[in-house]
């Protein structure tokens, strides 16, 4: 396995594993290699420095283990822009909307219908679900966040 830092055309940088350099090339070439920020497939490979392992250790066996950096932070917390536009988002239709779990196809159906009252729900659907409410004219948006219920 080879792991490059890559670039996309909009500037984004990230990196990614291949089997190979001539796997990174043909799934480049076939569109199949996109930016992990903004979906986009014109992504070359950036410089990058070599990791060479050798059979010398870096430090004398009796130096002392450097300490693992502090953490800033707990794991959850968004660190960039786009994580913590969805971070805002999903705290937004969690506090302004009622959690319906899976009930949620059939409480939007008996609301389009007028069988309850209208309101804000968030829940789960299966896709055949959604897409019956989608050929039924309920309004419906999949949410780009798994429920907190779901979560580890």
């Amino acid at each position: 396995m080879i792991r490059y830092t890559l670039n996309c055309a909009e500037g984004h940088r990230f990196e990614s594993w291949f089997h190979s350099a001539e796997a990174f090339e043909t799934l480049r070439a076939a569109g199949m290699v996109s930016c992990a920020v903004c979906g986009g497939t014109r992504v070359q490979k950036g410089l990058m420095a070599p990791s060479v392992s050798t059979d010398k250790p870096d430090t004398p066996p009796d130096a002392p283990t450097p300490a693992a950096p502090k953490a800033t932070g707990p794991l959850t917390t968004p660190t960039g822009p786009a994580e913590q536009a969805l971070a805002a988002l999903r705290r937004k239709v969690e506090e302004h909307s009622d959690y319906v779990g899976p009930r949620f196809a059939q409480e939007a159906r008996e609301m389009h219908a007028g069988l309850t009252p209208e309101r804000p729900i968030h829940g789960e659907a299966r896709l055949d679900e959604a897409r019956k409410l989608i050929e039924e004219g309920i309004p419906i948006t999949p949410l780009p966040f798994v429920p907190g219920r779901k979560t580890n």
